[in-house]
């Protein structure tokens, strides 16, 4: 069914590109870096995934909001994206175990959208042009007011943001016989979390800026660094952290952010994107297994491949098969491992998961 609200939207680009279209979600104007995600469902679990803190979403999917929101498909307590791009938005939902509709959750939360505006040219343009930044309004129709609001928008690169998403306090998940893992939150999806759990761990969640020193009092077995947003090589803290989880000796698995952070530990730098990956169906080869997989990913930097292979201290185990981007590591001579994509796969495919249970096979 045609979305009913009458009240208007523009979008407005870094570069000046404009589109027009309804005013959706909270009423407001709200800036962040444009990027989009082709996922054919799993709307809610990719708003709430912490790792789009800043950014504006783009869904490639025509349409929207047609199953409604449910607890249950939260990646994080709230929506984490600074705002929404959609084709076809629909505020009535079919699904009986759905709560609210898609309108209500993103008032709630002051999140605002623009829809009936065409998905494909804009996917077209930022995908030839590149990640930049973009700028949501129903409130400011004066386009050189609206840019003036734009360029107070930061740029991703450079831009730490795993402080704002993280968890302010320690707690534990899991039970008090699991095997001790200390997790490192940069904005961990509960998914992630649930895996862990579900094959036995018992997780102390920290904050992302505590010490080596205080996660090692807890005294764990093993360590686990999280996905998060923003740009990795300017996490100097997290970077010398891992850098101490390497030399203890104690195994250790990183996702995502946690990918790039043990390769910037390992002297391998990183990089922004032309443009991320942020889909469902990536496809990766597992240079070990011989396989193939089809990959839940979502990250807009990645580690310098050139620098992989000059490592004495690395391996490159998994290749992003669309473009050879390097999308996982393991260390030649530790129990410590990493990928860029996300084997929990919420929303998307259960190709990856057997490496939680690697993850296990490393602790003694």
């Amino acid at each position: 069914m045609k979305y009913k609200n009458k009240n208007k939207a523009i979008l407005l680009l870094e570069d000046g590109t404009v589109f027009h279209g309804k005013s959706i979600g909270f009423s407001g104007t709200k800036g962040g870096e444009i990027c989009f995600n082709t996922g054919m469902t799993g709307y809610q679990e990719v708003y709430t995934d912490p790792s789009y803190y800043g950014q504006i979403m783009v869904n490639t999917n025509a349409h929207i909001g047609n199953y409604g929101v449910h607890p249950e498909e939260s990646e994080s307590d709230s929506p984490k994206i600074f705002g929404v791009v959609i084709n076809a938005f629909s505020d009535d939902y079919s699904r009986g175990q759905a709560v609210d509709n898609l309108n209500n959750y993103l008032v709630g939360h002051e999140i605002p959208g623009i829809c009936d505006v065409d998905t494909r040219k804009i996917v077209r343009h930022i995908r030839n042009k590149g990640a930049m930044n973009a700028i949501i309004s129903s409130e400011i129709s004066d386009l050189e007011e609206l840019q003036r609001e734009l360029d107070k928008v930061p740029s991703m690169e450079g831009l730490e943001l795993s402080s704002f998403v993280s968890t302010k306090e320690a707690y534990e998940i899991g039970t008090d016989d699991g095997i001790k893992l200390a997790v490192l939150d940069y904005g961990i999806k509960s998914s992630i979390l649930k895996q862990l759990v579900d094959r036995g761990f018992r997780c102390k969640v920290f904050p992302s800026d505590t010490d080596f020193q205080d996660t090692e009092g807890w005294n764990p077995q093993a360590y686990f660094l999280s996905n998060g947003p923003g740009d990795p090589a300017v996490m100097t803290n997290a970077i010398n952290n891992s850098k101490q989880i390497i030399e203890s000796g104690k195994p250790l698995f990183g996702i995502c952010l946690g990918h790039q952070l043990i390769a910037l530990a390992n002297g391998i730098k990183t990089f922004k994107m032309h443009n991320g990956h942020r889909g469902l169906n990536q496809p990766v080869f597992n240079k070990e297994s011989g396989r193939s997989e089809v990959t839940s990913q979502n990250h807009g930097f990645s580690v310098v491949t050139e620098d992989v292979e000059n490592s004495d201290l690395v391996v490159s185990t998994h290749i992003n098969l669309n473009d050879n981007t390097v999308e996982g590591l393991r260390m030649k001579d530790k129990k410590v491992f990493s990928v860029q994509y996300h084997p929990e796969s919420s929303p998307g495919p259960h190709d990856s998961r057997y490496l939680f249970d690697q993850f296990i096979s490393l602790i003694n």
